[in-house]
């Protein structure tokens, strides 16, 4: 069981690790804060630059915690944040195919993230090496994933569309 949680977190966290620095910084073709800013604010999420930077760091630091084991299920909870707000403010609209940008890998993160806050990083894990509890008890799990759900629905609450323009004859 243990082993198999190391693989998972390794590969979801070092996953969404590496999507992160494309936001914030340009790696591996990514678009940096300045061009991942810019889509942000056609998204409706204003100052883009800075919504970008809190997803950036939300994917960053729920990646890095969750592939280290740190803190049980706070990386998991931001990954799920992260996704939530991907998947209503992107994705929903496209389906559910990646083929077609739609919510098939973002739920994919989600799903692996639900399952690693539940299970825990393991024994395998930093939380594991410095006594930290490697199974964490699932109310921890249920709190942790229930804040990030509300910052997610309030991140999303924030979005601001642009007004209609007016059609002139």
């Amino acid at each position: 069981m243990d082993a198999g949680l190391l693989i998972a977190r390794l590969i979801l966290g070092l996953a969404l690790s590496a999507h992160a620095v494309q936001k914030l910084f340009g790696w591996f073709g990514g678009h940096g804060l300045k061009g991942t800013g810019a889509y942000f604010d056609g998204l409706g999420f204003r100052p883009g630059v800075l919504f970008a930077l809190a997803a950036g760091l939300g994917e960053l630091g729920g990646g890095v915690l969750t592939a280290v084991g740190l803190f049980g299920p706070v990386g998991p909870a931001l990954i799920i944040l992260v996704m939530l707000v991907a998947m209503v403010s992107v994705h929903w609209t496209h389906g559910f195919f990646t083929s077609s940008n739609g919510i098939e890998l973002p739920l994919m993160y989600l799903t692996a993230a639900l399952v690693l806050a539940f299970a825990g990083p393991g024994a395998y894990s930093l939380d594991g090496l410095v006594g930290f509890a490697a199974h964490p008890n699932p109310a921890t799990a249920w709190i942790a994933i229930a804040v990030a759900a509300g910052v997610a629905l309030a991140n999303i609450a924030l979005r601001r569309h642009a007004p209609a323009q007016a059609h002139r004859a």
